[in-house]
């Protein structure tokens, strides 16, 4: 082979491999150009020198020269992208870490102050011997009403006052035959058809009532449901459970009262209230299960008998965190919540 072509090839393959290096923007890319032109085996550098043996005796330093040459070239040529791509990522993902030093500290949540409420009272009922029971938050007006003694003309069954389900009839009409429970006293109902006295159980759950929203009211909100059926309960045992209750969770320097009132599935009825910030705060209601209650599950309501009490879980929490509106337990603030 003539050495003016060896030379004008090699100075072909220099200009090639330039102009390869000016698209290149990635890594693979840049690697597989330097295979394509240095390497070892079935690189263009390599196939033009095997050439080389072509070349006339006189010629050959001359040609072995610039051989070497443009091999360096394109090697250094070749290094330099590669620090480049190097430099130009270090720039964009910053420095490497150093894993000598600590971490960054995750930041983890906790539970929403109403659940930890929730959890408290299922550890303070539970040491009396009170396990806990759940049902569902959609009811019917059987468990909801009838078999709470609540009749068919009494308020607490206006439309007005409870969040009713529009349901379709089988002729196709709409009919309301399930609403949102408005007490969680359905679920001792539920329990009491199942499950044969002693019983002593507690259910802890939202429910729902079309309140306007103010500092002490929601319209969806969570209550403490208990209930105790045995032979000679009476309704010392009743002021008993509450206020070893209310001592437990809100201290023993809280004062408590019991009031005269009236429920239809309790007789007689009590409401329950604690002393706070100078004022007296309803606290709950609470009473001997009525005996048609105890009827309409089927218990013999000459051999046993029972109390029933009802709590609001956000008023609990309220009182033991100074927490003065009901509405920021759920509005959602960060700044909030993370003081729990």
């Amino acid at each position: 082979m003539p050495l003016a072509q060896f030379l004008t090839a090699l100075d072909t393959i220099e200009a090639d491999a330039t102009s390869a290096l000016l698209s290149i923007q990635e890594a693979a890319q840049l690697e597989a150009a330097r295979v394509r032109f240095l390497g070892a085996k079935n690189g263009v550098m390599k196939d033009v020198q095997k050439q080389l043996g072509a070349i006339p005796v006189a010629d050959k330093p001359a040609a072995g020269k610039r051989l070497n040459e443009v091999k360096q070239s394109l090697q250094d040529a070749f290094d330099a992208a590669r620090d480049a791509m190097a430099s130009s990522v270090t720039k964009k993902s910053g420095p490497l870490p150093d894993p000598t030093l600590p971490g960054t500290p995750l930041r983890l949540g906790h539970l929403h102050p109403v659940t930890q409420t929730i959890e408290h009272l299922k550890e303070i009922m539970g040491r009396m011997g009170f396990t806990t029971a759940e049902g569902p938050e959609v009811e019917d007006p059987w468990h909801n009403f009838v078999a709470l003694n609540i009749p068919e003309d009494h308020p607490a069954r206006d439309p007005l006052d409870n969040f009713y389900l529009a349901t379709a009839s089988a002729s196709g009409g709409v009919e309301s035959a399930y609403l949102m429970r408005s007490q969680t006293s359905t679920v001792q109902i539920r329990v009491m058809e199942t499950t044969k006295p002693p019983l002593r159980i507690i259910s802890l759950g939202r429910v729902y009532r079309p309140d306007a929203p103010d500092a002490t009211h929601f319209p969806m909100f969570h209550q403490m449901e208990g209930l105790y059926v045995d032979s000679h309960v009476t309704m010392a045992n009743l002021k008993t459970v509450l206020r070893v209750f209310a001592t437990n969770y809100l201290g023993g320097d809280v004062e408590i009262r019991f009031r005269p009132s009236f429920f239809p599935f309790t007789e007689p009825s009590v409401e329950v209230d604690f002393f706070w910030n100078g004022n007296w705060i309803e606290f709950g209601g609470a009473g001997m299960v009525d005996p048609a209650v105890l009827t309409a599950v089927g218990y013999d309501a000459e051999q046993v008998s029972g109390f029933a009490f009802g709590l609001g879980v956000e008023r609990l929490c309220m009182r033991r965190h100074g927490i003065t509106d009901i509405r920021d337990l759920f509005s959602g603030d960060v700044r909030f919540l993370q003081q729990f």
